[in-house]
């Protein structure tokens, strides 16, 4: 743990790197030079992590329950540590007390590591170019844990994210540098360290959803949730739409599998063409996010002074390094055969070998491995993590500079971000806080590493942190259990969780009473309270109701809409049972169903080969109380090539819309009144 100690120290370490800030500055259209980096030592340990998964689900008064995701020691391997019984994240299942799962809403997210900063750790966060940590958060207090997410779309968290964002870009520019880059820096750093949760929790329940057992949260629940995670730093993310979740999901996970694989390959390649050893660190699901480079002691003295090709390596020569030809750190006796594969140490004519370990890389970059421990420079990965880190905030808090602001930064910065990247180094890596979020909870889950050499690797990790809210992985621990604890006494708390639910409820149940230009104002009136205004109605039982219908109309909204989206013939690639509940559900209570599910039901109307699918499809367009539905049917009944008996069963739908007074176009009602009269 790092600590800064008087007044003379910390400016000695405000100068260094206020030096480091502006000579990047200088430089700015130049190729930042790779620094050396230690070559890759070979270890090829098998590693496999010892955890499986628990499920714990705890009721909450007023109809909610938590479901929280527990690690604990695999049957086979009974033990005690630091990973048993080890709460990691909880997500709150608002059921409104029934076993309906169409009514359920996701809400909270809590990693449960993650924690309010002290007030030291929150000081230091305003300090503008301290890029590393200061004191560890010793003291959790008995408050309830802050969530890393809120997982419903709803209307205020969209539009205050707007006009936070208006907000910031009007109101800045007019304060003086000082005031702008103490603001701005302690806002990077907070959400930095909400973004290393959130990485955190998307390793957690990825690893989860792999695993094998009784899964408490459901399929399509699980996607959703890492999708928001996801989506939680695009620039329009909070408006993705529930029935693309899925999509999401499974373009991220196919994305992160192509780099991951890309990154392998590429630094396996180099690695073995040094001469060292690649040695992947798989996690429980069988994945490989990281892999740790090793050198064979024997080799470092017999290739002393041969050529070595440090491209992606990102490390400085191994070969006659006297810092490891006198290696006092972690190594390890590995057997191989006389084709140079891993054997155990009993096979005839196997030959030992001492590797030393030289880097640690993460894979999950989308342009090349990412140098995460080097342990022979420390400095070496805190230089690459520090780098684009300063360049930002010098630019952006400091002086203001906008890409778009004037040509010669504008060209500068973007030689400078081709170079690096063309050249395979590593300084301009956003997802370096997500490896590094893995490494960290990888190292707190893993028992097959030697107990010291994992212990070795937390404080190279450690010292390679920029942010002073971060806490040490052995802390982060211990306020998991305190927070999990505090989150169960505060669900029991009759003004605790329950009561928060109550106030969402109403919340939610704007949306029922009042359209959105009504809800736009009421979010702009929270964000200019400071969130302390927050318009909810009176809950009454026909409400409650009501949101319950609502609820379930979203849910059977949604799956008409994938389906429309994805199906062939729905009797073909599709549950029919499920298909016809949810048809069934619209044409009774879906009236204020949206345009894409009115196009939905067109859509399926027209690939189904069922009549029965295809009878509540037309049911269906004609509940819906919109202008559009009744275009879908006029489009149905002007159809030729539709069947006889459609058209006719459409045109009775329409003339009982235009007797009923249902929203229809004037020139659609024209058209309809003319059906009539014949």
């Amino acid at each position: 743990m790092n600590e800064i100690r008087g007044k003379g120290q910390f400016s000695s370490l405000l100068a260094r790197q206020m030096c480091v800030a502006l000579i990047l500055f200088s430089v700015i259209a130049l190729p930042i030079p790779s620094r050396g980096q230690d070559p890759a030592a070979n270890l090829n340990v098998e590693s496999e992590l010892d955890t499986g998964f628990r499920v714990e689900t705890v009721s909450v008064s007023g109809g909610s329950e938590i479901v929280t995701i527990f690690a604990t020691p695999r049957p086979d391997q009974a033990r005690s540590g630091p990973v048993a019984d080890l709460p990691l994240v909880s997500v709150l299942r608002d059921t409104l007390g029934d076993d309906k799962p169409e009514n359920d809403r996701l809400r909270y997210l809590w990693m449960l590591t993650y924690t309010e900063p002290s007030f030291r750790q929150k000081l230091a966060g305003y300090v503008p170019f301290v890029y590393s940590r200061t004191r560890n958060k010793t003291k959790v207090g008995t408050d309830p844990p802050p969530s890393v997410i809120d997982l419903t779309s709803a209307d205020s968290t969209i539009w205050n994210s707007v006009f936070w964002m208006i907000f910031k870009k009007i109101t800045m520019s007019d304060l003086g540098v000082g005031v702008r880059a103490f603001s701005l820096q302690y806002s990077q750093n907070a959400n930095d360290y909400r973004r290393s949760a959130i990485a955190a929790a998307v390793t957690v329940l990825g690893l989860y959803q792999d695993s094998t057992g009784e899964k408490v949260l459901s399929e399509r629940e699980m996607k959703d949730i890492q999708a928001r995670l996801l989506l939680r730093d695009k620039t329009f993310g909070w408006y993705m739409q529930s029935e693309n979740l899925g999509r999401v999901f499974v373009k991220e996970v196919a994305k992160a599998r192509d780099y991951r694989g890309h990154n392998w390959e590429l630094l396996r390649q180099y690695t073995e063409a040094q001469g060292l050893y690649f040695d992947p660190i798989e996690m429980s699901d069988g994945s490989a996010r990281h892999a740790i480079v090793w050198a064979s002691a024997s080799d470092i003295q017999a290739n002393k002074g041969k050529k070595f090709d440090k491209r992606f390596l990102n490390i400085r020569s191994p070969w006659g390094d006297e810092k490891l030809l006198n290696w006092k750190g972690h190594s390890e006796v590995r057997w191989y055969d006389s084709e140079d594969r891993e054997v155990p140490s009993e096979t005839a004519g196997a030959q030992a070998r001492t590797l030393i370990p030289l880097a640690i890389y993460g894979l999950d970059h989308p342009k090349v491995p990412m140098i995460l421990v080097d342990f022979r420079d420390n400095g070496n990965p805190k230089f690459r993590e520090i780098s684009k880190r300063v360049l930002n905030d010098l630019t952006g808090n400091v002086l203001s500079l906008s890409q778009f602001g004037g040509m010669p930064f504008l060209i500068g910065r973007f030689i400078y971000d081709f170079v690096t990247d063309r050249r395979g180094m590593d300084l301009n890596q956003a997802s370096r806080l997500r490896a590094y979020s893995q490494l960290k909870l990888l190292l707190a889950l893993d028992s097959s590493l030697d107990p010291e050499f994992r212990g070795e690797i937390a404080r190279r990790v450690e010292s390679s942190t920029l942010n002073p809210m971060q806490n040490d992985a052995d802390i982060e621990m211990e306020i998991a259990r305190t927070q999990y604890k505090n989150l169960m006494a505060w669900a029991k708390r009759d003004d605790g969780l329950s009561r928060r639910i109550a106030n969402d409820r109403r919340e939610e149940m704007s949306r029922i009473k009042h359209g959105k230009a009504k809800r736009t104002f009421f979010a702009l009136g929270s964000f200019f309270t400071f969130g302390r205004y927050r318009h909810r109605e009176n809950a009454t039982p026909e409400l409650m109701a009501q949101l319950d219908t609502r609820r379930q109309l979203d849910y059977h909204e949604r799956f008409l809409r994938e389906l429309a989206f994805t199906s062939a013939d729905p009797k073909v690639d599709s549950d029919a049972e499920e298909v016809r509940r949810s048809l069934i559900f619209v044409s009774q209570y879906g009236a204020d169903a949206g345009d894409k599910t009115t196009r939905a039901l067109a859509k399926i109307f027209s690939i189904s080969s069922e009549s029965d699918i295809q009878t509540l499809c037309l049911a269906g367009l004609y509940r819906i109380n919109s202008s559009a539905a009744k275009k879908e049917m006029l489009a149905i009944y002007e159809n030729d090539k539709v069947d006889e008996r459609w058209r006719d069963t459409t045109a009775r739908y329409l003339k009982l819309a235009l007797a009923e007074g249902q929203r229809i176009s004037k020139s659609d009602a024209q058209v309809i009144s003319s059906i009539a009269a014949n």
